[in-house]
């Protein structure tokens, strides 16, 4: 550190090797100057590496701001200079004590003076070089001094910091936990209070004496009426004992007799606070964990350590629960695994506080996917819970206790880790799962290996086909397997199928490893075979048969994947280079987290989701979502993905007819304004808390980066306050409109005003109501006036007023409400008063009435006038105009034209391009089939064509190529010498312009169009104008185009386009008008129409009652004044109207005829329904011949439907029905149900409730009888008296929709009674299959009667046959199981659980400690060994009773022993065993059943059903998932119930009758039961 030249005092600048130097008289000097990191270098050095005003140290690589006087202001190493100065005056000193010395020794003597000069020369040596050493030792304790200055201060800093940050997480822990602890005690509260709802079955004997009295009031209460009507009628003395009633009431009251003292009893029970247990509860419930020194990731500060010393420090890797290491948390720009950098830190040099270790819950949280892929993915996963014999397979035990305490949530949905490999666009990409890289390692290793020989080369014979396998060198390190796509030969333009290599010119390959293609080039100095053959060997290699079949083991490592219905966002311009970009941006090539969503054709349909680098939570952000935010790409039909964001509580409405106080927060309008009840104090600390919390975040946390509609946030408001709000639409640009729930006004906010809402803001309900004036109507009927809203502002907004509600309201609607205004002391004035004088506003007619009410009319039932479709439009000419034909389903009929079905009502459509509210395209969605075949048809004959010149025409068909598919088009003007054309797509309807080599003539058959120009009625543009504005025409084309709507055709006219009305759904369901939703947003006003006077009811139409008419349409009915009823918005009220009574229709109708009823004796059947009491609805083979031609007949004489009138219906029971197929059927009326009525289909028998606006009171074709017979089972009775659900479910499964033989054994004596019936399937009786199944049992009282059921005759009763031979053997009756003995009541014995019911019922394996029962249970499993290898020489079991042995194959492949329980299905044959030895069930075909032999039946069965006693389910009802066998016991309990009878068990039997009880204890010898009970999840018994 010291000048070896003029200056031996001097530090050296380490940079520059010069010595410090300090000023003098004439010169400039070179000090000293410390750096912000604690470097020091010389003035000089820091002046040549300033730059713009800031010097990076050369050490540590840290950028330093100078201060304002550059260089020189920053400051001085004042101990180096010190150590100069010192050292230049010792020096100067040193050398004015010398000189006299050696004058003085020279006079003295000569001799002395040479000997002395010499030892004197040597002596100031030394002590230089000692001054030397230590000036070095000074200069550099004085750095180590200033660097640990600086670390000092530095951590000082941040230690403050970590304090203040973990004093405050601990803060927030511990009100949480305090918070937990009282919901507990809460819930326990709760729990104790519904016990003291049972507290008077703790007096027993104060019930008693209250019978008593009770008794004695109803007996004297019972005399005293006697009394009184024998006082009344006196000869009603000799029907009583005269005596007794005078006793009864001449017995005085015996006070001694009624013990009161016992309501002062208690019942001896109290609520004691134990304070002593307070403390010790509190230390194991509410317990201060303290983490190890390994769960703060360290870091160096700077760069003052080297690598070893942070490694020495660090010791070993931090392992968390789930087995990942510590990696340090900063995320680099890209992916590499291998990098040697990964784990360094900052170059930089950043101070970083240390951060406790986080939760990895996300693949991006890590920095390492080395460790990732080792750690996170398991080769082998943990199995499903088992039962039977797997539960009590001791190795499987051992490890399922291992693996407990690391068994995490069940997921509910499949997720794997992927790195995208290659990109053609978000519809098309490759993925590698991170999961195979250790596979993909093995494969790379291998072809490396398999190419570095000679073995792989091509030789001069072979020959290079097109879909072969071979190897390719990629990287000129790599190599890589690959498919030959295409083969280019020399002097070949096109690719040939095979061609020599040593002809090989180009070639292009496929990367099934990595999804993209390349092409390949092979070029050679020289044209020799063998420089060739050289030439392909440098780049390929191939693959040998025997190495073929080996890479087969090898799957193709990527896989091609889709974006679920994401579109283009342009959909003409397919996906832009932007989206790709930005798809690829998003992604990079980390590694992201994939959802599969399903499956098209060779595609994958997933999503990717991915952390941002800059997010400071661990929530990923969908791609799809992303992409779509950026408006690059939009949904086709978005689906729901992932967990449910959690969502503010509504708003508490108050309660009707009360009065609060309320602060008018935001008003749109009188019909729609927000209020805030202001005796909710909790509001103002809310908002406190909210300034507080995000006030002191950073810039980057918790920002929303790509919301979500319906997301609930935290936004920045003008006021630069952060307010609760929630995302309501996506304006563009970057932009997000939210409402805030708090308040209810609207802002359009940029996303980086935006932040994520903390779970602990969601407690408090939305505080703003939404509300609006009652009783109060607009003036115009229609909208609310300026002044009006104005008026209304001025004297609500942001002030104090009185609300009273004026009813319920669904939360979705605004609630009606008074307002009043006025003083504390003043009197309250209501605000719709005040703008009723003030003439802004009228009150509604049921207002007006309530002071002048009259009596009200009878009620009748009216509905809304049915649509009636108008005639039929004339067929389609030229110019492509649609026509009304009855619809054609058939699908294999080409329908080159559109062609609407005679019912124009809520017509399925898409829409499928978007000029204005008066301009669309429409097509129906069951054209889809149509129009593919079309295109297809469209594309052959274009292929057969020959390219020729066509002069185009306007209004030309043509078949054009767009997008390379090709279409019907129609030219929209005459072509030019541009050679461009502008065509309208006949099936779409929007325009594009393609060249003139692009179109070809379309044929005649194939002219038409699928797609119809509508306009939406009844609305017209704002403004006056007669043109929509560009505003409107944007927003009807976002919403509508590709959506799926519900359209109606209001009226047939000969002018283009259509008028229609058009609704859609919205995110909650509801079917919302387009044209309402235009004239809500203010782009468009209603069409204002004449009043059309109706004229007086004199139409003849009358029901059709006449016998003699079959549906024959009449011509004597006056059409309707308009088919279609007045619209009228839900918002707008109607306008008055003179009122007039409508009287309903009284009509009469009959039923239909009854059936004809078949002859007794066997018949084939068809089976239509089964009602709910067990009545079979059948038809014969001639009624289904009646039923179509009754059908056909009465579609086509109904061609309009009748007028719909008020009825009364009491006196209708035929009508005619429009089913839900829009066809006509016969039925009878069986029940008025306000608004619907209960209907039967007379020829089919189902009931059904529909709207009475479906239903007329007519009768269709009388003369023909019903055609559905009632049947009801012979010698049968239900179980209960009356059949219950799963018996008629059973029925309707077997016989539904089949045809099946039937014995009729009984005609009724009503002709509209039911048939009593026998039915047989497949020979087998129908009522014994239900009484087998124990839904019905037969019926004793008819074995004494003579009928006899016989089943249908067999088929071969005329044939001769012996089937003696082909008798099998007789099946041997077997007895059933030996039940196992149990120790005696109070003995403790070990047990295995083997199966679990519920948490409090299991079958137990007993753990007998006896040598015979070990040496019976061998003996038993070597039996069954020995039986199960040879297991095919028992023959198959053939009778299946009740109850009866036999050997069942379990999922293992083994057989057990098992016991025949029931059928669960007839088709398939399944029966219900269980494998007594286990306790589980399972449903198996009689194909996995075997006969069980007689030596089995020897041994005890191993597994006993017991109900562990102590406990319960809960009485609290519980929210997430049940068992569906037991609901009343949660799935979480079951699973907490299973981990706790996995360790050594020990029971004791409680009791045997009449059921067995035991109670289970643990290796503590604890009951089993008790975490259960304290966890919540079960209750003490």
């Amino acid at each position: 550190m010291m000048d070896k030249g003029d200056s031996p005092s001097a530090a050296i600048c380490k940079l520059c090797g010069n010595a410090f130097k300090l000023p003098e008289d004439k010169t400039d000097g070179n000090l000293p100057r410390i750096l912000a990191c604690g470097h020091i270098f010389c003035t000089n050095c820091l002046v040549s590496i300033e730059c713009e005003g800031a010097i990076r140290c050369p050490d540590c690589e840290f950028w330093a701001t100078l201060p304002e006087g550059g260089v020189n202001g920053l400051q001085e190493e004042s101990r180096i200079i010190g150590l100069i100065y010192t050292a230049e005056m010792n020096q100067i000193k040193s050398l004015r004590c010398n000189g006299p010395k050696v004058c003085q020794k020279n006079r003295t003597s000569p001799r002395a003076s040479t000997i002395s000069n010499s030892d004197f020369v040597k002596q100031p040596a030394d002590i230089e070089k000692i001054e030397k050493t230590v000036d070095e030792s000074l200069v550099q304790a004085a750095e180590n001094l200033a660097q640990l200055e600086n670390i000092y201060e530095a951590l000082t800093a941040d230690l403050a910091e970590q304090v203040k940050r973990e004093r405050t997480r601990l803060e927030m822990e511990l009100t949480q936990a305090s918070n937990k602890a009282v919901h507990m005690i809460q819930k326990w509260k709760d729990t104790q209070l519904n016990q003291l709802k049972k507290m008077e079955t703790h007096f027993p004997s104060g019930r008693a004496v209250v019978s008593h009295v009770q008794e004695r009031i109803k007996a004297l209460e019972i005399a005293m009426q006697m009394a009184r009507e024998i006082r009344r009628v006196p000869f009603l003395e000799q029907y009583c004992i005269l005596d007794k009633v005078l006793e009864t009431l001449q017995t005085p009251v015996d006070h001694k007799a009624i013990d009161l003292k016992c309501i002062a009893e208690g019942t001896g029970m109290s609520c004691v606070f134990q304070s002593d247990n307070v403390s010790q509860c509190l230390t194991l419930s509410l317990k201060m964990e303290a983490c190890g020194s390994n769960a703060v990731i360290k870091q160096p500060v700077g760069n003052h350590q080297s690598d070893d010393s942070i490694k020495s420090s660090s010791g070993k890797h931090v392992k968390y629960r789930n087995g990942f290491s510590n990696l340090p948390s900063s995320k680099p720009d890209k992916w590499e695994p291998e990098s040697p950098g990964a784990s360094r830190s900052s170059p930089q040099g950043t101070h970083l506080a240390p951060k406790p270790a986080p939760r990895i819950s996300s693949f991006s949280d890590l920095g390492s996917p080395d460790v990732i892929i080792e750690e996170f993915f398991d080769d082998n996963p943990e199995p499903v819970t088992p039962t039977g014999p797997e539960m009590a397979n001791n190795e499987w035990r051992t490890q399922r206790r291992r693996k407990c305490h690391l068994r995490d949530k069940k997921c509910k949905e499949v997720t794997h880790w992927v790195v995208v490999t290659h990109v053609v666009n978000p519809s098309h990409f490759y993925v590698r799962y991170v999961a195979e890289k250790k596979e993909s390692e093995v494969l790379s290793r291998k072809i490396n290996e398999l190419c570095v020989g000679e073995g792989c080369q091509f030789t001069l014979g072979d020959t290079m086909e097109r879909g072969s396998m071979i190897f390719v060198k990629w990287k000129d390190v790599v190599w890589c397997r690959a498919t030959v796509v295409e083969v280019f030969q020399k002097s070949c333009v096109k690719a040939v199928k095979a061609c020599p290599v040593t002809q090989l010119a180009s070639l292009r390959v496929f990367f099934p490893d990595y999804g993209f293609t390349k092409s390949i080039t092979i070029q050679s100095e020289k044209e020799a075979a063998e420089s060739l053959l050289k030439a392909v060997n440098n780049h390929l290699r191939k693959v040998a048969e025997s190495v073929n079949v080996e890479l087969n083991n090898f799957a193709p490592q990527a896989v091609r994947c889709s974006l679920k219905d994401l579109v283009p966002y342009n959909l003409t311009e397919g996906w832009s280079e932007e989206a790709k970009a930005e798809f690829c941006c998003v992604v990079g090539s980390a590694a992201v987290e994939m959802r599969p969503l399903g499956q098209d054709k060779d595609s994958l349909l997933v999503d990717l989701r991915k952390a941002p680098m800059d997010q400071s939570t661990d929530v990923p952000i969908s791609v799809r979502e992303y992409l779509v935010f950026i408006e690059v790409a939009r949904f086709y039909s978005p689906v729901t993905l992932g967990r449910k964001p959690l969502m503010y509580y509504p708003p508490v409405y108050p309660e009707a007819s009360t009065e609060l106080d309320a602060v008018v927060s935001h008003i749109n309008s009188l019909s729609d304004f927000y209020i805030q009840l202001v005796d909710n104090m909790e509001s103002l600390l809310l908002s406190a808390k909210l300034q507080d919390y995000y006030n002191a975040l950073k810039d980057d946390e918790f920002r929303v980066y790509c919301p979500v509609i319906g997301q609930a946030c935290v936004a920045r408001f003008e006021d630069k306050l952060w307010y609760r709000a929630q995302v309501i639409s996506h304006p563009g640009g970057r932009k997000v409109e939210v409402r805030y729930v708090d308040f209810g006004n609207k802002q359009v906010l940029s996303v980086s005003d935006l932040r994520k809402i903390k779970d602990e803001f969601f407690a408090l309900p939305a505080m703003a109501v939404h509300c609006c004036l009652a009783d109060v109507t607009p003036l115009d009927r229609e909208s609310w006036s300026e002044a009006c809203t104005k008026r209304f502002i001025s004297l609500a907004h942001q002030q104090l007023v009185t609300v009273k509600a004026k009813g319920k309201v669904p939360k979705t609607e605004p609630l009606p409400l008074g307002v009043f205004v006025g003083g504390v002391n003043e009197p309250k004035t209501s605000i719709a008063e005040l703008l009723a004088k003030e003439n802004l506003v009228c009150f509604k007619e049921s207002k007006q009435r309530t002071k002048n009410k009259k009596p009200s009319r009878p009620d009748s039932t009216v509905w809304d006038p049915p649509l009636e479709p108008g005639a039929a439009a004339a067929k389609a000419e030229a110019s492509g105009r649609v026509t009304v034909e009855e619809q054609n389903d058939d699908p294999v009929e080409l329908q080159p034209q559109l062609k609407l079905p005679d019912q124009r009502k809520d017509l399925k459509v898409m829409v499928t391009h978007v000029n204005s509210p008066s301009s669309f395209y429409v097509r129906l969605t069951n054209s889809d089939r149509q129009l593919k075949r079309i295109c297809e048809l469209v594309k052959q004959e274009c292929a057969l064509m020959e390219s020729q010149e066509v002069v185009w025409k306007a209004d030309m068909y043509c078949a054009a190529n767009i997008n390379g598919v090709w279409e019907r088009g129609r030219i929209c003007s005459d072509v030019t010498s541009s050679n461009t054309a502008e065509v309208r797509r006949c099936d779409h309807g929007n325009k594009v312009k393609i060249h003139v080599s692009n179109l070809y003539p379309l044929p005649s058959s194939l002219i038409g169009s699928l797609a119809m120009e509508c306009t939406l009625n009844d609305i017209r543009p704002t403004g006056g104008r007669s043109t929509w504005t560009d505003t409107a025409c944007d927003l009807i084309s976002y919403y509508l185009t590709g959506a799926s709507a519900l359209m109606t055709i209001k009226e047939e006219a000969d002018e283009h386009p259509l008028p229609v009305t058009l609704s859609c759904s919205n995110r909650m369901g509801e079917y919302i008008s387009i044209a309402d939703f235009l004239v809500d947003e203010g782009l468009a006003f209603r069409e204002r129409k004449p009043k059309v006077q109706k004229p007086k009811e004199t139409d003849t139409q009358t029901p059709a009652t006449d016998p003699e008419s079959c549906g024959k349409e009449r011509s004597n009915s006056p059409p309707p004044v308009s088919p279609f009823p007045p619209t009228q918005a839900a918002s707008t009220p109607p306008k008055p109207f003179p009122r007039s009574i409508v009287t309903a229709e009284k009509v009469k109708t009959s039923m239909y005829n009854p059936p004809e009823l078949p002859c007794p004796g066997h018949i084939l059947i068809n089976v239509s329904a089964i009602g709910d009491d067990g009545v079979i609805y059948a038809r014969t083979q001639s009624a289904e011949y009646q039923l179509e031609q009754l059908k056909e007949g009465i579609q086509k004489s109904i061609k309009t439907l009748p007028r719909q009138k008020p009825y009364t219906w009491k006196s209708v029971q035929g009508c005619a029905v429009i089913g839900p197929d829009m066809l006509w059927y016969r039925g009878q009326l069986l029940e008025l149900l306000g608004g619907h009525v209960k209907v039967q289909y007379v020829d089919y028998g189902l009931v059904e409730n529909i709207p009475v606006v479906h239903v007329y009171p007519m009768l269709l074709c009388v003369e023909v009888p019903q055609l559905c017979i009632p049947c009801q089972l012979f010698g049968i009775n239900p179980v209960g008296g009356k059949w219950q659900r799963d018996g008629v479910a059973l029925m309707r499964e077997v016989l539904l929709n089949r045809s099946v033989d039937m014995q009729v054994v009984a005609l009724p004596a009503e002709p509209r009674g039911a048939v009593t019936v026998e039915i047989f399937l497949d020979g087998m009786s129908l009522s014994r299959i239900l009484c087998h199944n124990e839904h019905a049992s037969m019926d004793g009282a008819l074995s004494k009667k003579s009928l006899v059921v016989t089943p249908p005759a067999s088929l071969l009763d005329v044939w001769d046959i012996s089937t003696e031979s082909l008798m099998g053997p007789e099946e041997p009756v077997l007895g059933s199981f030996v039940s196992p003995n149990l120790p005696l009541e109070g003995e403790h014995f070990e047990v295995r659980v083997t199966h679990l019911w519920t948490p409090n019922e299991m079958f137990l394996w007993p753990l007998k400690d006896t040598a015979d029962s070990e040496m019976m249970d061998d003996s038993l499993d070597e039996a069954l060994t020995r039986i199960n290898a040879d297991i095919t020489s028992l023959p198959r079991l053939t009778s299946f009773p009740y109850g009866g042995p036999c050997l069942a194959e379990y999922s293992d492949g083994k057989y057990y022993r098992a016991r025949l329980m029931k059928f669960t299905s007839i088709e398939p044959l399944m029966i219900l065993v269980q494998h007594v030895d286990f306790g589980s069930d399972d449903s198996l075909p009689t194909s996995k059943l075997r006969q069980m032999p007689r030596e089995l039946l020897l041994f005890p069965t191993r597994a006993i059903k017991v109900k562990v006693a102590g406990f319960k389910a809960p009485s609290v009802e519980w929210h997430g998932d049940v068992l569906p066998y037991c609901p009343v016991w949660s799935v979480k309990a079951v699973m907490e119930m299973t981990d706790l009878l996995h360790n050594n068990i020990t029971a004791t039997v409680i009791s045997r009758e009449p059921e067995l009880k035991v109670q289970l204890y643990n290796e503590d010898r604890e009951l089993v039961h008790l975490p259960l009970v304290n966890s919540g999840l079960a209750e003490l018994d």
